[in-house]
């Protein structure tokens, strides 16, 4: 039987301007951007404003500068999820084996289809591409290999409205004349220095030794020769997969350096979602903080749990020395992030301190609905008390705990 690509990368154009564009029309061909205003982001760029010079993610300010007629779009809450959901739904009519990789991505795997040959497939594909922008005027790039690495890239070729296909054996060829900024893992510091050893393009890692390689990338060195070979062997997962995480971040209304107030509010976070961890009847193993800085530099640093738990104690202890791993610049942070994941929905394991476990599920329970639908809780934790100042000035929050997030409070919840 004839080998032929049946991989497919679906990429959504300008995901949220696209959203906003789709409702409301008037914003189609226009400089338009989604974003904060004060001390905002750029989320994302019409094609328009990209043009001009408009990024992600570039300071809102910066970018009304670079394109003084740029049309800003405040976020519309619920909208990008549910066209998210449709968009996978129509997916799902063509092929059961989706893989949802994040909220405007994702891959098909289109061999249990049945296809003869890759003519149909295409064909299937570009119905798909057709139909997702006649039914939902949302603009998306396909892109189609024999696996997802390679699919990936493909699809991010030709934007937007791509639809690139690479026959199977193909792969080297396909990557090789492109720059080495294209493979996974290559960031812009990385393309920088490999730019200056003369390795621009992926075929020209391989007129290197492997003795250069192994210098120049250490022990990853054979991974980046797979990857520049198009080399992948990682499935479309679809059944049984948890992409389920429950996040929260907070943007500062001014920069803090007090690391004690940032600790707070770390800790504010995680009690904010373990309730609802709780409330999923799940349990989470790992934990990951993120800070950024005013230039918007990040860093995060993460831990796991030897197992997973719904209870916020066992991570209290943790959140200092991630946070101070994580933040080794020494300026003041913009914006702080708590993430949960590792969610496991199975039975636990009996344990030495089950019982122990039970009283605290059990105390957890009671603040859980305590505290369920007011906007301040009615009981609060002991990191929550007590004065911190940020500026010159002594912040409080109810019961005297710090609040030097201001109004640039995130929302709380699966990702």
């Amino acid at each position: 039987m004839q080998a032929f690509p049946k991989i497919v990368h679906l990429d959504a154009d300008a995901f949220f301007v696209s959203c906003e564009q789709a409702r409301d029309p008037s914003l189609v061909g226009k400089k338009c951007a989604v974003g904060g205003r004060e001390r905002g982001i750029i989320s994302s760029a019409s094609y328009e404003a990209r043009a001009c010079g408009v990024y992600t993610p570039m300071p809102t300010a910066r970018a009304l500068r670079v394109c003084p007629d740029l049309v800003m779009i405040r976020h519309t809450s619920g909208l990008y999820g549910e066209v998210s959901r449709r968009m996978f739904d129509l997916c799902e009519a063509l092929t059961p084996a989706v893989q949802r990789n994040s909220i405007d991505e994702g891959y098909l795997d289109l061999g249990p289809c049945g296809f003869a040959g890759p003519e149909s497939l295409e064909k299937a594909v570009g119905g798909l591409q057709r139909r997702i922008w006649d039914e939902m005027r949302i603009p998306v790039s396909m892109g189609i290999a024999s696996n997802k690495l390679v699919a990936q890239i493909a699809s991010k070729l030709r934007k937007p409205r791509g639809f690139v296909v690479v026959p199977s054996g193909g792969e080297a060829a396909f990557l090789a004349p492109l720059p080495v900024s294209r493979l996974p893992g290559i960031g812009t510091k990385t393309d920088a220095s490999l730019e200056r050893l003369g390795l621009r393009l992926v075929r020209d890692l391989f007129a290197r030794s492997e003795r250069e390689l192994a210098g120049i990338f250490g022990r990853g060195w054979r991974h980046v020769l797979e990857l520049a070979r198009g080399e992948d062997d990682s499935p479309v997962e679809t059944a049984g997969e948890d992409a389920k995480s429950y996040s929260k971040q907070e943007t500062f209304a001014a920069d803090v350096a007090d690391f004690c107030a940032i600790e707070r509010v770390a800790k504010g976070m995680l009690d904010e979602l373990m309730p609802k961890v709780r409330a999923d009847g799940m349990k989470v193993r790992t934990i990951t903080v993120l800070v950024r800085y005013a230039d918007f530099h990040q860093e995060s640093r993460g831990r796991s749990l030897d197992a997973a738990t719904d209870l916020e104690a066992p991570f209290y202890p943790i959140v200092a020395p991630l946070l101070r791993a994580a933040w080794d610049r020494p300026r003041p942070l913009r914006l702080v992030s708590v993430r949960l994941s590792g969610v496991d929905g199975g039975p636990s394991q009996l344990e030495m301190f089950a019982q122990a476990d039970d009283k605290r599920r059990a105390l957890a329970g009671v603040l859980d609905r305590l505290n369920r639908g007011g906007r301040d809780p009615v009981v609060m934790r002991g990191h929550q008390l007590g004065p911190v100042r940020i500026e010159g000035k002594n912040t409080r929050r109810r019961g005297g705990g710090p609040d030097p997030a201001g109004k640039g409070r995130g929302t709380a919840g699966p990702d």
